[in-house]
């Protein structure tokens, strides 16, 4: 009698196992990857857009992105800029539209040596127009890249607006 209900048992798991192993395969078979690295060639990944410096018109440099603010489909909202500080001590939040922000894949161009970085020393003020992308609309950004390299990153963003400007922008909290 042991050995009837041992071998029922027995037969019973692998008709379980066999119906588990098919109903797997099936599920896996029908998922594709269908894209590739190249079908986000020119798309920016959203870690490195933290820590990429701002400027303003005048190519002073106004702050850096903090943080990223996005909605529930995906959409990037808002940008959090901090202003100031030293050493995160003392900096300003604000959080801005992401509409407001234009990205460039293009060195900042200098024009005085103290408010810009060492590279780029031609006396253009402003980015050619072509490699410029905003955020507008969809919350998405295309670049018409120049250079054969990918970085994933643009170089810097842009802003119409002044430190002071910023600084005095109401404080940007995270709620808790």
């Amino acid at each position: 009698m042991v050995m009837k209900t041992v071998a029922a048992g027995l037969a019973g798991s692998l008709l379980l196992a066999t119906a588990a192993f098919a109903a797997e395969s099936t599920t896996t078979t029908t998922i594709k990857s269908e894209t590739t690295a190249a079908s986000y060639a020119g798309d920016w990944r959203g870690s490195k857009l933290i820590g990429v410096k701002v400027y303003n018109n005048n190519n002073e440099n106004v702050g850096s992105i903090d943080d990223m603010l996005v909605d529930k489909s995906g959409a990037v909202k808002g940008v959090v800029i901090g202003v100031g500080g030293f050493l995160g001590m003392g900096e300003h939040l604000v959080a801005v539209s992401f509409d407001q922000i234009k990205f460039s894949d293009q060195p900042v161009q200098a024009s005085t040596a103290s408010s810009a970085p060492a590279t780029g020393t031609t006396t253009a003020t402003t980015p050619p127009a072509s490699t410029t992308t905003t955020g507008a609309a969809t919350g998405t950004s295309s670049s018409s890249m120049s250079s054969s390299k990918s970085r994933w990153y643009p170089d810097h963003a842009m802003i119409n607006a002044t430190k002071d400007q910023l600084k005095s922008m109401p404080e940007f909290k995270y709620s808790e």
